[in-house]
Protein backbone atom coordinates (compact mmCIF):
# COMPACT_ATOMS: atom_id res chain seq x y z
CA UNK A 1 0.00 0.00 0.00
CA UNK A 2 3.08 2.22 0.67
CA UNK A 3 4.29 2.07 -2.56
CA UNK A 4 1.06 2.47 -4.23
CA UNK A 5 0.04 5.91 -2.41
CA UNK A 6 3.83 6.87 -2.83
CA UNK A 7 3.26 5.81 -7.04
CA UNK A 8 0.26 8.41 -6.76
CA UNK A 9 1.53 11.35 -4.80
CA UNK A 10 4.93 11.30 -7.80
CA UNK A 11 1.84 10.90 -10.57
CA UNK A 12 0.35 14.15 -8.53
CA UNK A 13 3.60 15.51 -8.44
CA UNK A 14 4.38 15.39 -11.90
CA UNK A 15 1.16 16.09 -13.18
CA UNK A 16 0.97 19.44 -11.14
CA UNK A 17 4.57 20.58 -11.90
CA UNK A 18 3.25 20.02 -15.88
CA UNK A 19 0.34 22.20 -15.42
CA UNK A 20 2.40 24.83 -13.70
CA UNK A 21 5.19 25.13 -16.76
CA UNK A 22 2.02 25.24 -18.70
CA UNK A 23 0.21 28.31 -17.33
CA UNK A 24 3.62 30.16 -16.70
CA UNK A 25 4.63 29.25 -20.69
CA UNK A 26 1.35 29.97 -22.02
CA UNK A 27 0.75 33.19 -20.07
CA UNK A 28 4.43 34.51 -21.63
CA UNK A 29 3.95 33.50 -24.97
CA UNK A 30 1.55 35.51 -27.07
CA UNK A 31 1.63 38.55 -29.67
CA UNK A 32 3.27 40.42 -26.73
CA UNK A 33 5.66 38.30 -24.79
CA UNK A 34 5.82 38.97 -21.32
CA UNK A 35 9.10 37.73 -18.95
CA UNK A 36 8.25 34.82 -16.95
CA UNK A 37 9.80 36.50 -14.00
CA UNK A 38 7.54 39.81 -14.67
CA UNK A 39 4.22 37.77 -14.34
CA UNK A 40 5.57 36.03 -11.22
CA UNK A 41 6.22 39.60 -9.82
CA UNK A 42 3.17 41.23 -10.68
CA UNK A 43 1.10 38.33 -9.63
CA UNK A 44 2.79 38.22 -6.14
CA UNK A 45 2.42 42.32 -5.89
CA UNK A 46 -1.09 41.93 -6.05
CA UNK A 47 -1.18 39.75 -3.17
CA UNK A 48 0.89 42.37 -1.23
CA UNK A 49 4.28 40.04 -1.73
CA UNK A 50 6.89 42.26 -3.77
CA UNK A 51 9.75 40.61 -4.84
CA UNK A 52 11.98 41.16 -8.23
CA UNK A 53 9.90 44.19 -10.92
CA UNK A 54 6.11 44.10 -11.84
CA UNK A 55 5.04 44.29 -15.40
CA UNK A 56 4.63 47.70 -17.03
CA UNK A 57 1.42 49.13 -16.71
CA UNK A 58 -0.44 47.91 -20.73
CA UNK A 59 1.61 44.79 -19.74
CA UNK A 60 0.04 44.31 -16.71
CA UNK A 61 -2.87 44.74 -18.26
CA UNK A 62 -2.08 42.29 -21.16
CA UNK A 63 -1.87 39.33 -18.51
CA UNK A 64 -4.66 40.49 -16.19
CA UNK A 65 -7.44 41.46 -18.30
CA UNK A 66 -7.03 38.87 -21.63
CA UNK A 67 -4.06 36.38 -20.98
CA UNK A 68 -4.61 35.29 -17.63
CA UNK A 69 -8.39 34.73 -17.42
CA UNK A 70 -7.83 32.75 -20.64
CA UNK A 71 -5.76 30.40 -19.19
CA UNK A 72 -7.22 29.59 -16.14
CA UNK A 73 -10.67 29.17 -18.28
CA UNK A 74 -8.41 26.75 -20.57
CA UNK A 75 -6.86 24.79 -17.80
CA UNK A 76 -10.73 25.09 -16.01
CA UNK A 77 -12.04 23.18 -19.26
CA UNK A 78 -9.46 20.96 -20.12
CA UNK A 79 -9.03 19.13 -16.54
CA UNK A 80 -12.82 19.39 -16.55
CA UNK A 81 -13.28 17.42 -19.42
CA UNK A 82 -10.38 15.19 -18.79
CA UNK A 83 -11.94 14.30 -15.68
CA UNK A 84 -15.34 13.87 -16.84
CA UNK A 85 -13.65 11.41 -19.34
CA UNK A 86 -12.02 8.99 -17.05
CA UNK A 87 -15.65 9.10 -14.88
CA UNK A 88 -17.52 8.58 -18.30
CA UNK A 89 -15.11 5.47 -18.45
CA UNK A 90 -15.39 4.20 -15.30
CA UNK A 91 -18.97 4.32 -14.84
CA UNK A 92 -19.62 2.53 -18.68
CA UNK A 93 -16.19 0.30 -18.11
CA UNK A 94 -15.41 1.26 -21.85
CA UNK A 95 -12.31 2.70 -22.12
CA UNK A 96 -13.71 4.36 -25.60
CA UNK A 97 -16.27 6.40 -23.61
CA UNK A 98 -16.55 10.03 -23.88
CA UNK A 99 -17.61 13.60 -22.25
CA UNK A 100 -19.81 13.61 -24.87
CA UNK A 101 -21.48 10.28 -24.94
CA UNK A 102 -24.74 11.10 -23.58
CA UNK A 103 -26.28 13.83 -25.84
CA UNK A 104 -24.42 16.81 -24.31
CA UNK A 105 -22.32 17.93 -27.14
CA UNK A 106 -25.15 17.83 -29.71
CA UNK A 107 -27.53 19.28 -27.54
CA UNK A 108 -25.38 21.91 -26.56
CA UNK A 109 -24.55 22.31 -30.29
CA UNK A 110 -28.58 22.29 -30.81
CA UNK A 111 -29.03 25.09 -27.96
CA UNK A 112 -26.03 27.51 -29.48
CA UNK A 113 -27.29 27.24 -33.23
CA UNK A 114 -30.80 27.66 -32.20
CA UNK A 115 -29.53 31.48 -30.21
CA UNK A 116 -27.14 32.07 -33.45
CA UNK A 117 -29.88 31.35 -35.75
CA UNK A 118 -33.14 33.24 -33.66
CA UNK A 119 -31.37 35.83 -30.95
CA UNK A 120 -28.17 37.08 -32.07
CA UNK A 121 -27.57 39.99 -30.59
CA UNK A 122 -28.30 38.06 -27.16
CA UNK A 123 -29.15 40.03 -24.26
CA UNK A 124 -27.26 40.29 -20.54
CA UNK A 125 -24.01 40.75 -20.09
CA UNK A 126 -22.49 36.82 -21.12
CA UNK A 127 -25.01 37.06 -24.23
CA UNK A 128 -27.19 34.28 -24.22
CA UNK A 129 -25.23 31.52 -26.39
CA UNK A 130 -23.46 30.10 -22.97
CA UNK A 131 -26.56 29.89 -21.17
CA UNK A 132 -28.35 28.14 -24.42
CA UNK A 133 -25.51 25.58 -24.99
CA UNK A 134 -25.36 24.94 -21.07
CA UNK A 135 -29.40 24.31 -21.01
CA UNK A 136 -28.97 22.54 -24.22
CA UNK A 137 -26.29 20.10 -22.95
CA UNK A 138 -27.86 19.62 -19.69
CA UNK A 139 -31.62 18.50 -21.80
CA UNK A 140 -29.38 16.34 -23.90
CA UNK A 141 -28.13 13.95 -21.09
CA UNK A 142 -31.50 14.39 -19.50
CA UNK A 143 -33.33 13.31 -22.04
CA UNK A 144 -30.88 10.44 -22.88
CA UNK A 145 -30.80 8.84 -19.14
CA UNK A 146 -34.63 9.03 -19.44
CA UNK A 147 -34.95 7.13 -22.58
CA UNK A 148 -32.01 4.98 -21.15
CA UNK A 149 -34.02 4.24 -18.13
CA UNK A 150 -37.01 3.71 -19.44
CA UNK A 151 -36.15 1.65 -22.27
CA UNK A 152 -34.18 -0.82 -19.54
CA UNK A 153 -37.70 -0.94 -17.18
CA UNK A 154 -36.10 1.24 -14.53
CA UNK A 155 -32.36 0.17 -14.80
CA UNK A 156 -30.06 2.28 -16.13
CA UNK A 157 -27.62 -0.07 -17.32
CA UNK A 158 -24.24 0.69 -18.89
CA UNK A 159 -24.92 -0.71 -21.99
CA UNK A 160 -28.53 0.47 -22.57
CA UNK A 161 -27.29 4.27 -21.57
CA UNK A 162 -24.87 4.22 -24.07
CA UNK A 163 -27.45 3.47 -26.76
CA UNK A 164 -29.93 6.04 -25.58
CA UNK A 165 -27.22 8.11 -25.66
CA UNK A 166 -26.38 7.68 -29.77
CA UNK A 167 -29.94 7.99 -30.32
CA UNK A 168 -30.75 11.20 -28.02
CA UNK A 169 -27.55 12.79 -30.07
CA UNK A 170 -28.51 11.75 -33.65
CA UNK A 171 -31.91 13.42 -33.47
CA UNK A 172 -30.64 16.17 -31.68
CA UNK A 173 -27.66 16.66 -34.19
CA UNK A 174 -30.33 16.01 -37.23
CA UNK A 175 -32.69 18.90 -35.75
CA UNK A 176 -29.45 21.27 -35.44
CA UNK A 177 -28.86 20.18 -39.04
CA UNK A 178 -32.45 21.43 -40.13
CA UNK A 179 -32.00 24.64 -37.99
CA UNK A 180 -28.37 25.59 -39.77
CA UNK A 181 -30.35 24.48 -43.24
CA UNK A 182 -33.05 27.19 -42.56
CA UNK A 183 -30.30 29.63 -41.57
CA UNK A 184 -27.65 29.25 -43.78
CA UNK A 185 -26.48 32.87 -43.66
CA UNK A 186 -25.28 31.80 -39.81
CA UNK A 187 -23.22 28.61 -40.71
CA UNK A 188 -19.76 30.41 -40.33
CA UNK A 189 -20.71 31.55 -37.13
CA UNK A 190 -22.28 28.02 -35.73
CA UNK A 191 -19.11 26.27 -37.30
CA UNK A 192 -16.83 28.44 -35.51
CA UNK A 193 -18.42 27.43 -32.33
CA UNK A 194 -18.52 23.87 -32.85
CA UNK A 195 -14.95 23.31 -33.58
CA UNK A 196 -14.25 25.16 -30.38
CA UNK A 197 -13.85 28.79 -29.52
CA UNK A 198 -11.64 30.57 -26.14
CA UNK A 199 -10.81 33.42 -27.69
CA UNK A 200 -13.73 35.90 -25.90
CA UNK A 201 -12.97 34.10 -22.57
CA UNK A 202 -12.82 36.74 -19.64
CA UNK A 203 -13.40 36.72 -15.42
CA UNK A 204 -17.29 37.01 -16.04
CA UNK A 205 -17.66 33.42 -17.99
CA UNK A 206 -14.66 32.56 -15.39
CA UNK A 207 -16.89 33.25 -12.36
CA UNK A 208 -19.77 31.79 -14.06
CA UNK A 209 -18.75 27.92 -14.34
CA UNK A 210 -16.51 28.10 -11.55
CA UNK A 211 -19.13 26.84 -9.45
CA UNK A 212 -21.10 24.47 -11.58
CA UNK A 213 -17.31 22.67 -12.20
CA UNK A 214 -16.39 22.88 -8.87
CA UNK A 215 -19.27 20.94 -7.69
CA UNK A 216 -18.98 18.58 -10.47
CA UNK A 217 -15.19 17.53 -9.77
CA UNK A 218 -16.11 17.23 -6.16
CA UNK A 219 -18.19 15.01 -6.49
CA UNK A 220 -16.54 13.14 -9.23
CA UNK A 221 -13.46 12.67 -7.06
CA UNK A 222 -15.19 11.82 -4.16
CA UNK A 223 -16.39 8.63 -6.23
CA UNK A 224 -13.35 7.30 -7.35
CA UNK A 225 -12.87 4.33 -4.82
CA UNK A 226 -16.60 3.46 -6.08
CA UNK A 227 -15.94 3.26 -9.13
CA UNK A 228 -12.58 0.95 -8.36
CA UNK A 229 -15.25 -1.52 -6.64
CA UNK A 230 -17.70 -1.04 -9.84
CA UNK A 231 -14.82 -2.00 -12.01
CA UNK A 232 -15.09 -5.85 -11.02
CA UNK A 233 -19.19 -5.99 -11.70
CA UNK A 234 -22.40 -5.36 -10.33
CA UNK A 235 -23.20 -8.02 -8.41
CA UNK A 236 -19.69 -8.23 -6.85
CA UNK A 237 -20.02 -4.36 -6.13
CA UNK A 238 -23.27 -4.77 -4.36
CA UNK A 239 -22.18 -7.67 -2.06
CA UNK A 240 -18.98 -5.13 -1.11
CA UNK A 241 -21.60 -2.43 -0.26
CA UNK A 242 -21.81 0.04 -3.43
CA UNK A 243 -24.50 0.54 -4.62
CA UNK A 244 -24.20 0.57 -8.98
CA UNK A 245 -27.09 2.49 -9.84
CA UNK A 246 -26.69 5.36 -7.15
CA UNK A 247 -22.56 5.49 -7.85
CA UNK A 248 -23.69 5.74 -12.12
CA UNK A 249 -26.46 8.19 -11.27
CA UNK A 250 -24.52 10.66 -9.56
CA UNK A 251 -21.33 10.27 -11.65
CA UNK A 252 -23.29 10.68 -14.66
CA UNK A 253 -24.40 13.78 -12.77
CA UNK A 254 -21.69 15.33 -12.15
CA UNK A 255 -20.03 14.52 -15.19
CA UNK A 256 -22.53 16.30 -17.78
CA UNK A 257 -22.82 18.72 -15.14
CA UNK A 258 -19.22 20.00 -15.41
CA UNK A 259 -19.15 19.11 -19.04
CA UNK A 260 -22.47 21.15 -20.14
CA UNK A 261 -20.67 24.19 -17.96
CA UNK A 262 -16.94 23.46 -20.01
CA UNK A 263 -19.16 23.17 -23.60
CA UNK A 264 -20.94 26.20 -22.35
CA UNK A 265 -17.94 28.39 -22.36
CA UNK A 266 -15.49 26.84 -24.84
CA UNK A 267 -18.00 25.03 -27.67
CA UNK A 268 -17.05 21.20 -28.87
CA UNK A 269 -13.17 20.37 -27.92
CA UNK A 270 -13.06 16.69 -28.85
CA UNK A 271 -10.04 13.89 -27.64
CA UNK A 272 -8.98 15.63 -24.39
CA UNK A 273 -11.69 13.26 -22.40
CA UNK A 274 -10.09 10.35 -24.53
CA UNK A 275 -6.56 10.76 -24.83
CA UNK A 276 -5.52 12.37 -21.38
CA UNK A 277 -7.28 9.51 -19.11
CA UNK A 278 -5.63 6.56 -21.56
CA UNK A 279 -2.64 8.30 -20.80
CA UNK A 280 -2.67 8.53 -17.45
CA UNK A 281 -3.52 4.54 -17.17
CA UNK A 282 -0.69 3.50 -19.27
CA UNK A 283 1.98 6.12 -16.90
CA UNK A 284 0.06 5.76 -13.50
CA UNK A 285 -1.68 2.87 -13.12
CA UNK A 286 -4.91 1.96 -13.57
CA UNK A 287 -7.19 2.91 -10.16
CA UNK A 288 -9.22 5.49 -10.36
CA UNK A 289 -7.94 7.12 -7.35
CA UNK A 290 -5.03 7.70 -9.19
CA UNK A 291 -6.91 8.18 -12.82
CA UNK A 292 -8.92 10.44 -11.90
CA UNK A 293 -7.32 13.27 -9.76
CA UNK A 294 -3.77 12.82 -12.40
CA UNK A 295 -6.72 13.45 -15.07
CA UNK A 296 -7.88 16.28 -14.20
CA UNK A 297 -4.27 18.02 -13.89
CA UNK A 298 -3.12 15.94 -16.85
CA UNK A 299 -6.18 17.64 -19.37
CA UNK A 300 -5.78 20.90 -17.49
CA UNK A 301 -2.27 21.05 -18.88
CA UNK A 302 -2.96 19.43 -21.93
CA UNK A 303 -5.74 22.30 -23.05
CA UNK A 304 -3.54 24.94 -21.85
CA UNK A 305 -0.63 23.81 -24.48
CA UNK A 306 -3.45 23.19 -27.31
CA UNK A 307 -4.40 26.60 -26.45
CA UNK A 308 -0.85 28.14 -27.02
CA UNK A 309 -0.77 26.47 -30.54
CA UNK A 310 -3.76 27.77 -31.65
CA UNK A 311 -3.18 31.30 -30.87
CA UNK A 312 0.74 31.42 -31.92
CA UNK A 313 1.50 28.80 -34.95
CA UNK A 314 -0.75 31.60 -37.28
CA UNK A 315 -0.25 34.61 -35.23
CA UNK A 316 -1.27 36.96 -35.48
CA UNK A 317 -4.54 34.89 -36.75
CA UNK A 318 -5.71 32.18 -34.43
CA UNK A 319 -6.35 28.64 -35.20
CA UNK A 320 -9.59 26.90 -33.55
CA UNK A 321 -8.49 25.14 -30.48
CA UNK A 322 -10.77 22.09 -31.33
CA UNK A 323 -9.29 21.76 -34.51
CA UNK A 324 -5.65 21.41 -32.64
CA UNK A 325 -7.02 18.85 -30.38
CA UNK A 326 -7.90 16.66 -33.54
CA UNK A 327 -4.53 17.20 -34.48
CA UNK A 328 -2.82 15.99 -31.59
CA UNK A 329 -5.75 13.98 -30.07
CA UNK A 330 -6.76 11.91 -33.65
CA UNK A 331 -3.42 10.20 -34.41
CA UNK A 332 -2.56 9.39 -30.75
CA UNK A 333 -5.80 8.24 -29.71
CA UNK A 334 -5.30 6.02 -33.17
CA UNK A 335 -1.81 4.46 -32.05
CA UNK A 336 -3.17 3.71 -29.01
CA UNK A 337 -5.82 1.83 -30.51
CA UNK A 338 -3.46 -0.23 -32.65
CA UNK A 339 -1.20 -0.93 -29.74
CA UNK A 340 -3.47 -1.92 -26.96
CA UNK A 341 -6.32 -2.00 -28.76
CA UNK A 342 -8.09 0.21 -26.72
CA UNK A 343 -8.26 -1.53 -23.53
CA UNK A 344 -7.98 0.28 -20.43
Amino acid sequence: MDVVRRQRAAALVVAGALLLVAVLVATSRGVTPLPTSGILSTLLDRIGVEIGTPLGEIDARVLLDIRLPRVLLVALVGGVLALAGASYQGVFRNPLADPYLLGAAAGAGLGATLVIAFVPQGFGPLGTLPIAAFVGALTGVALAYGLGTAAGRGQSGSATLLLAGVAVSSFLTALQTLVQQAHTDNLRQVYGWILGQLGTADWPQLVMVLPYMAVSTVVMLASARALDVLAVGDDEATTLGVRPRRVRFAVLVAASLGTAAAVAVSGLIGFVGLVVPHIVRRLAGGSYRTVLPVSLLGGAAFLVLADLLARTVIAPGELPIGVVTAFVGAPFFAALLRVGGGSS
